[in-house]
């Protein structure tokens, strides 16, 4: 099984209390986090800053199985919701785009739409209404061409 350190510094520089980090209560055995690959780690930070208003709560710098990484923790988007990591081999020159599909729960799927393209993202497929799941879902693009499912859900 493979040890990663803990985040060794804040995103402002400042060293991370390792103790606190720790003492974290959480429950036993549930769906923790998800890591996407990606090839330009403060690009891709910023869209997903930009779209989502995702904080970034940590940095680190570490191995896997002999390979280099670095990553960007960003803090959890409700309670109980798991953390989103972008994760980037030093040794990787490009992104791969067909890994896993993200999905995001917005009050507005066209205006998070024009903060994709704003973002350099695109769009893949249209929103298109799902009226008996009472649902509004498009899928865009991120900035390396990461599959990314939008969810408005109806009142």
């Amino acid at each position: 099984m493979e040890s990663h350190p803990l985040p060794h510094r804040s995103p402002g520089g400042a060293p991370l209390c390792r103790t606190k980090l720790r003492e974290m209560s959480v429950p036993p055995d549930h769906f923790g986090f998800t890591k996407l690959l990606v090839a330009d780690l403060d690009t891709s930070a910023a869209f997903y800053r930009s779209v989502f208003g995702l904080q970034e709560t940590g940095r680190i710098e570490s191995e896997i199985a002999g390979r280099a990484i670095e990553e960007i923790l960003f803090s959890p988007t409700g309670v109980g919701a798991a953390t989103f990591v972008l994760l980037r081999y030093l040794d990787a020159t490009r992104a791969s785009d067909s890994e896993v599909i993200l999905g995001f729960i917005t009050s507005d799927i066209d205006a998070l739409m024009q903060r994709a393209l704003a973002a350099g993202g695109s769009i893949r497929r249209d929103a298109q209404d799902y009226s008996d799941l009472r649902v509004k879902v498009a899928f865009i693009a991120d900035n390396e061409g990461h599959l990314l499912e939008v969810v408005q859900q109806f009142a």
